[in-house]
């Protein structure tokens, strides 16, 4: 560029003595009223001296292509360096009370399984203890109610029509047993009578009285048994009835719990569904989704973030983060990690998985509420005395990665990474402190030379113990399965 603002001022100190002949070439033209007044050595000296300046050009141009390119450089720095990861997540409660559907709907007198949500109070209101919080559809339990009244009455009429036929049954068996004595008496009578008469006659009367006698005792035993059975039958009606009655009951009683309200004082934030979808009116509850909303602990925040695959193994538990609030740009808040989940989880229209894990907010602020984005710096680790580079000054392909480094030449140097964070990565070995990196690539690659080999080699042998290790492993688990089966058998 230096080259091509001197090459330009000189072009200009070339060109300004001819501007001045054009000009005055014009300007007598204008006057004179006819350039045919001239001679024809001005017309000479003009084309000369466009001739020349468009060599001038092209010369300039020439020379500002060969030196065009230009190369971006940076020093190797050794000292401290921070790894931090970045990411932003959502404040939620740490401690929360739920705000449930009645469990009295659900149960077996009842047996309302869903019921749809016809008022709510907005989120966000700070409520106080038994203040209101929603109403659940009464016309639901009113379409319950009226079958559960029909029910009742077609079990009273039940237990109406068992004690006519109870009545009438046991009736019949007390006549039986009545009409069975007084054949018993007769029996006798002529058993009395036949004292005088022959011995068969004697014995004959003898059998009818003991036939007489075992009627009259089947008698008495077959009312005792359907007494028994009336009464089991009747007790079986009338508990039909009393829980068709109770179920009534209950029902009317369900009305009260339709009315929702709050069970301690706090902030109202409304629950999310299967879907992930908040509950608002016209929500239909159940009691395998029965949260209606939240009353959460704004003295214990949390922030719910997830970090990508490639970031994960950084992340532990206790490491400290520091939280910047969207809405709040100038607060600045302290926290650490209490949870990193084990098991990833897609992300929505993307190959790639992200980890879930909690940051829990050191002490409270009447600012913050719940769902409020959050920015997460989490420090996964302070390194001294390391040598470090911009990420920009660390270039790949599929099987290594390297820098420009220059000196009386650029050489391609094949490096060691560590740890990096958003601006910076420390190299291991392949360079030196105050070395000169170049930032962006420098023209006719083929014929830079490629050193640092050893480095690869290393990185190679590395690679193949730690495969030969697992592999060591897997043998040891297999061997050791194979030894339980063996034992079990």
């Amino acid at each position: 560029m230096l080259i091509f603002g001197t090459v330009n001022f000189q072009f200009n100190e070339i060109l300004l003595p001819f501007e001045k002949l054009r000009l005055n070439f014009l300007f007598k033209c204008e006057s004179n009223h006819s350039i045919n007044q001239f001679d024809m050595n001005r017309k000479k000296q003009l084309i000369i001296a466009s001739v020349s300046i468009a060599l001038l050009l092209i010369i300039i141009y020439g020379l500002s292509r060969k030196s065009g390119e230009e190369l971006i450089t940076c020093k190797v720095q050794k000292g401290s360096i921070e790894v931090k990861v970045h990411t932003s997540g959502q404040l939620e409660s740490e401690n929360s009370e739920n705000i449930l559907l009645p469990t009295v709907l659900s149960t077996q007198n009842v047996r309302v399984y869903e019921i749809k949500i016809t008022d709510l109070i907005e989120e966000g209101t700070v409520v106080d203890s038994g203040q209101y919080i929603a109403t659940l559809d009464h016309k639901v339990v009113e379409e319950v109610l009226t079958q559960a009244r029909l029910e009742l009455e077609a079990a009273m009429v039940i237990v109406e029509d068992a004690k006519l036929d109870s009545n009438l049954s046991l009736s019949n068996y007390r006549d039986l047993i009545t009409n069975s004595r007084s054949d018993l008496e007769e029996r006798k009578i002529v058993l009395a009578e036949s004292v005088y008469e022959s011995p068969s006659v004697i014995k004959r009367a003898e059998m009818d009285v003991a036939k007489a006698e075992r009627k009259l005792e089947q008698d008495i035993k077959g009312l005792v048994m359907r007494q028994r059975q009336v009464n089991s039958q009747m007790e079986r009606r009338n508990i039909d009835f009393r829980l068709k009655e109770k179920r009534v009951n209950d029902l009317l009683q369900v009305y009260d719990a339709l009315i929702i309200k709050a069970p301690k004082p706090g902030m109202v934030i409304y629950a999310r569904d299967r879907f992930g979808i908040k509950i608002q009116v016209g929500s239909v509850l159940t009691p395998w989704s029965p949260i209606i909303a939240t009353l959460p602990d704004m003295t214990r925040m949390i922030s719910e973030t997830y970090i990508n695959e490639i970031d994960i193994a950084k992340i532990k538990v206790g490491q400290k983060v520091k939280l910047t609030i969207d809405a709040f740009p100038d607060k600045e808040l302290k926290g650490e990690v209490i949870s990193v989940a084990n098991i990833g989880q897609p992300m929505p229209k993307s190959d790639s998985k992200v980890f879930s894990v909690n940051i829990r907010v050191f002490g409270s602020d009447p600012d913050l509420k719940p769902a409020m984005t959050t920015g997460n710096l989490i420090q996964t680790g302070v390194y001294s005395n390391k040598l470090y580079v911009p990420t920009e000054a660390v270039f790949e392909t599929d099987s290594t990665k390297f820098v420009y480094r220059k000196t009386s030449r650029i050489t391609r140097q094949i490096v060691d990474l560590g740890e990096e964070n958003e601006d910076h990565v420390i190299v291991n070995k392949g360079v030196a402190e105050g070395e000169i990196l170049l930032l962006n690539e420098p023209e006719k690659l083929e014929d830079i030379e490629t050193v640092g080999w050893e480095i690869y080699q290393e990185q190679l042998d590395r690679q193949n113990e730690r495969q030969k290790k697992g592999n060591q492993t897997e043998k040891k688990d297999s061997a050791r399965q194979t030894n339980r089966i063996r034992v079990k058998q």
